[in-house]
């Protein structure tokens, strides 16, 4: 299995160097040059395995037993999932008026970024320490990132985080499991900017080549292939709790309910399809809608503004993955992927070529939710099963709620309430906050402040080139590919 960049511009990577590059050289995501596709027996069998045994056979797919050999990427996956409170990692809640929602959110820091994260951070330690190399991990958060990255790799000696927060845009709760965490190579940067803002600095670092390899720098946002890799578990096994039967040729379609911000799940989604998967997926947004707007009119372009919503994790309107579904749908085409990601990032807006909107619109399907909706769904829910819903899963149940079909469907949670107390008492309803979430209010934080009159890539480099002081180690880091 090799790795291609969306755009083109660099050769094949294999599993090892798509993981410590985040980004491709040209500017481009990596994606598997072959998607396996799966036949329907193979399904049925897989349709008894835990969703731990599905994470496992997935990733021996797409990662080569001479890069990790299968006895160890099951040690190294049963380590990652070894800290999550569910017997089965992930749960399905099955409510009333046919709402199936699947929680996510039973890892660390209480969403779903901690289920590819755990096993990203395991992937990373094996290569490194295997090798004896350090690297340099740059994050930008809209609120889950940041601490489920900061878990997944805290106190390990040969990785340095470095985790830009949008200062008073994630809820207290978001903020406080980042800020936390006192550890010699955790580093939290609370930015006075949104969500797209506090991503430029870092694009400028890693777009520095010289800089970049110094530094060994890597993402572990859902640009790294990484984090989609495990996700597209979620799909499968998502399909598998509410598929009728399986015993029908055709298999039945499931409907999965994907809320969305930057795009990573609903590209596992859209790669789960792929596979041969009988999905109809559905990308459900907040007022922050160009993924809405894109699917149903084919046009990918920015608002003027990014709008502060109850679902802080979705206020985002660069949505980067949608380029991975622009070249999947395109039949891999990076000439193509190239010059319409060169014209959206020069203009902000672009116009998707008729026969590729038509494509994406045979592919998703999706809803916008406005804040009234998010907080009617968390209401309506609670009053049906006394059962709490975050704003961002109630963004996927306002979908449900809205269809009139009895299709079978199930709804992602991304996290849990417990993080968004202020959207629950905006529904008037009243916050259980579980006793690792109370205490976070007790507990010693730390960050540094960038303000508006900073430049924040130049803060960036001089923290960096003291930590790798401090280490004494610059420039025996990873290769990047």
């Amino acid at each position: 299995m090799q790795y291609v960049s969306t755009r083109g511009g660099v050769g094949t990577a294999d599993f090892e160097g798509a993981l410590f590059s985040g980004y491709a050289a040209d500017g481009g995501l990596f994606m598997p040059q072959r998607i396996p596709v799966l036949e329907g027996d193979t399904l049925r069998r897989w349709s008894r395995l835990s969703y731990r045994e599905l994470v496992k056979e997935l990733c021996s797919l797409f990662i080569p037993a001479a890069l990790i050999p299968p006895s160890t990427l099951n040690d190294l996956v049963d380590r990652a999932f070894s800290r999550f409170r569910h017997k089965d990692i992930v749960h399905l809640s099955r409510l009333k008026d046919g709402l199936n929602v699947l929680e996510l959110w039973h890892g660390v820091t209480y969403a779903f970024k901690d289920l590819s994260l755990s096993c990203t951070g395991q992937f990373l330690q094996y290569f490194l320490e295997k090798k004896q190399k350090h690297v340099t991990v740059l994050v930008g958060t809209s609120g889950d990132t940041g601490s489920s990255a900061i878990e997944s790799v805290r106190g390990q000696k040969n990785i340095d985080i470095f985790v830009l927060l949008p200062k008073g845009l994630c809820t207290q709760i978001q903020e406080l499991q980042m800020t936390t965490v006192i550890e010699d190579n955790v580093h939290v940067f609370a930015a006075r900017g949104n969500s797209d803002e506090i991503d430029e600095p870092i694009k400028e670092l890693f777009a520095d080549v010289d800089f970049a390899r110094k530094h060994n720098l890597m993402s572990l946002n859902s640009v790294n292939w990484s984090r989609i890799m495990v996700q597209i578990a979620h799909h499968f096994y998502a399909y598998f709790q509410c598929a009728p039967s399986l015993d029908t040729t055709p298999l039945p379609v499931v409907e999965i309910v994907v809320p969305t911000g930057g795009g990573g799940n609903i590209t596992a989604g859209c790669i789960a399809q792929k596979m041969g998967l009988p999905i109809r997926l559905v990308a459900v947004v907040n007022s922050n809608d160009i993924v809405h707007r894109t699917v149903q009119h084919g046009d990918f372009s920015l608002s003027q503004s990014v709008k502060v919503t109850l679902a802080s994790a979705m206020d985002i309107q660069e949505p980067y993955n949608v380029e991975r579904i622009l070249w999947l749908l395109s039949g891999s085409d990076s000439r193509l992927t190239q010059a319409l990601m060169e014209r959206f990032s020069v203009s902000k807006s672009l116009r998707l070529p008729q026969d590729l909107h038509r494509k994406l619109s045979e592919t998703l399907r999706s809803c916008s939710a406005s804040d009234e909706d998010i907080v009617g769904a968390m209401r309506r829910c609670w009053e049906e099963n006394l059962y709490l819903l975050c704003p961002h899963s109630a963004v996927a149940a306002h979908y449900h709620y809205c269809q009139p079909d009895g299709t079978p469907r199930c709804c992602l949670a991304p996290a849990s309430a417990a993080k968004f107390p202020e959207a629950v008492l905006r529904a008037g309803l009243a916050p259980q906050p579980p006793p690792a979430i109370r205490a976070l209010t007790a507990m010693e934080s730390r960050s540094t402040p960038l303000e508006r009159d900073q430049d924040w890539a130049q803060v960036l480099r001089e923290r960096i080139e003291a930590a790798a002081e401090r280490r004494g180690t610059a420039g025996q880091g990873v290769t990047q590919s």
